[in-house]
């Protein structure tokens, strides 16, 4: 019996960076993170959407800050409260994903995988790839893509 499981050949697998904005779980594909640092020295944007905090240096790129947040409609965290960002990249350009904590890296299967459930608020379902039941908790699956399309970039997305 040994014999037959040691020559299955395993089954597909996706590694995931964990975030939490509250007490909720959000999967970030690990090949689209680039960095995990502590945001500072942000500078505001006059008149930018208010998902986008800012702008910071991070080691000498100047860097779009995007709190998850507010793209999610949610409250702002407590003033004061801890962030951590994870550095993405999109179309050549780098972007700082402020969250509330980052958590460990998950290797899930597809025997986990839920496509979006109907009942997800419409504000997270266009910005989710899907989800991963764990031991009573929900991971949510973000879209690179789709959280970071502002304007135009944002309506195309809902067209293709």
């Amino acid at each position: 019996m040994q014999a037959a499981n040691a020559n299955a050949a395993p089954a597909d697998t996706t590694d995931y960076v964990t975030v939490f904005v509250g007490e909720t779980m959000f999967g970030l594909t690990i090949d689209r993170v680039h960095d995990v640092f502590v945001p500072a020295g942000i500078t505001p944007v006059p008149l930018a959407p208010r998902e986008i905090v800012g702008l910071l240096n991070l080691r000498g790129r100047v860097v779009t800050a995007l709190c998850l947040r507010r793209r999610l409609s949610l409250p702002d965290r407590a003033s004061g409260a801890a962030q951590m960002a994870i550095g993405l990249e999109q179309a050549g350009e780098t972007f700082a994903l402020i969250v509330d904590g980052v958590g460990e890296v998950l290797k899930l299967g597809a025997e986990t995988h839920e496509p979006v459930p109907i009942n997800l608020d419409p504000r997270w379902r266009d910005l989710s790839l899907g989800v991963h039941r764990l031991d009573g908790r929900l991971l949510v699956i973000l879209d690179v893509d789709a959280l970071l399309a502002f304007g135009d970039a944002q309506r195309d997305a809902k067209v293709a």
